[in-house]
Parts: C-alpha cells; sequence; structure tokens
C-alpha cells in the first residue's frame, strides 16, 4: 500500500446491543474487535455514520474499521455514508461477515461475489449498486434441518463452539495483518494458510 491510495476501510458485520453479543450473527464484529485491539485501534459512536469507528494509519494510507449501528439487514446504509465522506475506492473495501455455508471456523476469502442469501451483504451491494467488493468469510455451520436459520444465527456460540472460534478469532485477525500488508496478493495467502476442506 501506499499513502496514494484512497483510505482502506474495513466492515464488521453484526448487531448492536448487549443481548447480541458472542451470537452467531456477530463473528464479523468479534474479529474486527480483535483487529482493533491489536491495532490499538479504539472505536468511538459516529451518529453521521450510523456506526462505531476505529481508524488507524499504515504505511502512510488511513485504515477505518466499522462497525454498522444499523442493524444487519441496514449495514449498506453506514458502508455507503462512511464511503461517500471518506471518497473510498470500491475495491478498497473489505467487509468481514459470518456464512452459515461454511465450517465452524473456516475462513473464505473473496474479492467479489454474491451476497448467498446474507441479508447485510445483499444491502452492502444494494447501497453500493454492486457485489465487487471483498469480503472475509467466516464459517459458523448450518443449522439442524428442523431449526429456524434466522434463530440460528442469533444464538450464542456453544461451549463446545468457543474453541474454536477463538482459533478463528486469531486467524482472521491474522489475515488482516497481512490484507494490509499485501493488497489483492492477499487471496493467494488465504488459500495456502486458511482454507481448508471442512
Amino acid at each position: 500500500m501506499n499513502s496514494n491510495q484512497s483510505p482502506l476501510l474495513v466492515v464488521g458485520l453484526g448487531n448492536p446491543g448487549a443481548k447480541y453479543v458472542n451470537t452467531r450473527h456477530n463473528i464479523g464484529f468479534i474479529v474486527l474487535e480483535a483487529w482493533a485491539e491489536k491495532l490499538g485501534a479504539s472505536f468511538a459512536a459516529k451518529k453521521q455514520f450510523l456506526a462505531q469507528l476505529a481508524t488507524t494509519t499504515h504505511q502512510g494510507v488511513k485504515v477505518f474499521l466499522l462497525k454498522p449501528e444499523t442493524y444487519m439487514n441496514l449495514s449498506g446504509e453506514s458502508v455507503r455514508k462512511v464511503v461517500d465522506y471518506y471518497k473510498i475506492d470500491l475495491s478498497n473495501i473489505l467487509v468481514v461477515a459470518d456464512d452459515v455455508y461454511l465450517p465452524t471456523g473456516e475462513l473464505r476469502y473473496r474479492q467479489k461475489g454474491s451476497a448467498a442469501g446474507h441479508n447485510g451483504l445483499k444491502n452492502i451491494e444494494k447501497h453500493l449498486g454492486t457485489s465487487e467488493y471483498s469480503r472475509l468469510k467466516v464459517g459458523i455451520g448450518s443449522p439442524f434441518e428442523e431449526e429456524d436459520l434466522a434463530d440460528y444465527v442469533l444464538r450464542k456460540f456453544t461451549q463446545e463452539e468457543q474453541e474454536k472460534i477463538r482459533a478463528t478469532v486469531h486467524s482472521g485477525v491474522d489475515f488482516l495483518d497481512q490484507y494490509l500488508e499485501t493488497g489483492p496478493r492477499v487471496n493467494q495467502i488465504i488459500k495456502e494458510n486458511y482454507e481448508h476442506e471442512g
């Protein structure tokens, strides 16, 4: 990265409020919070962005960490406001979100793609007018057949899952560090180091 680039925006998706802390749908928040702590960046409420925002700098480039407080299904409103205000290139956006189609703990990076039924990603696509933005998908596993998907994603991780999730958060933070350093090359790095068969 160099100082001529537009700022970088890394978005963690989740729902605000104590009742949603450590729920499956909030894994984007969890990873982003852990990364902010490592970077020494603090989140602050920004009403104009409908979000919590933390800021740091890497090699002369501003890096914004965003946690929308719109609730998951309206996340795009917050993302659009930040993109417009700071004039962020769409190629410099990375969204961290849960994925029920990946086994718990698996990470998958994509430079673009469909929302795959994820309402937060759908809303971001709606407000940006494109699906051409990067996303880091964090596997949270799938519900049993008789279990409602909406209920499943809003439940907290089980005791058994928590150990795996701690390791996943660590891997997610490691990935974000490498994303800062390598940019587009990170796609190959994650294939080599993070993606495993479920």
